[in-house]
């Protein structure tokens, strides 16, 4: 997940979807991004990446306008909370912050 944000910081976004959404690749352990994972990110460039959905794409191709209707509002709910209100929501559980310069959490 912190390559996929990585790319986009530097510019390389896989779709944009609109609405501070992006797809980004995710590749499978031992393979490339081309057949692996797709994640929908809410983001804004070097600022705040909130990993929204994920999926295999051997298991679907896309998601639908529905799907995308409801991550709209999700990612416009999670980019307009300030940091103090991220924080408290990380501190109840409801997110898990993943830092580009600390160990994941397992």
């Amino acid at each position: 997940m912190r390559e996929a944000v990585q790319r986009a910081d530097q510019g390389s976004i896989d779709a944009a979807l609109g609405g501070g959404l992006i797809k980004q690749r995710v590749a499978r352990p031992g393979q490339g991004r081309r057949g692996g994972y797709r994640t929908i990110i809410a983001y804004v460039p070097n600022r705040r990446a909130v990993f929204l959905y994920g999926f295999a794409k051997s298991e679907r191709d896309n998601i639908s306008d529905d799907d995308l209707e409801d991550l709209l509002t999700a990612a416009a709910q999670f980019l307009g909370l300030s940091e103090a209100e991220i924080n408290r929501v990380a501190a109840t559980g409801g997110l898990v912050e993943i830092r580009h310069d600390e160990e994941v959490p397992k």
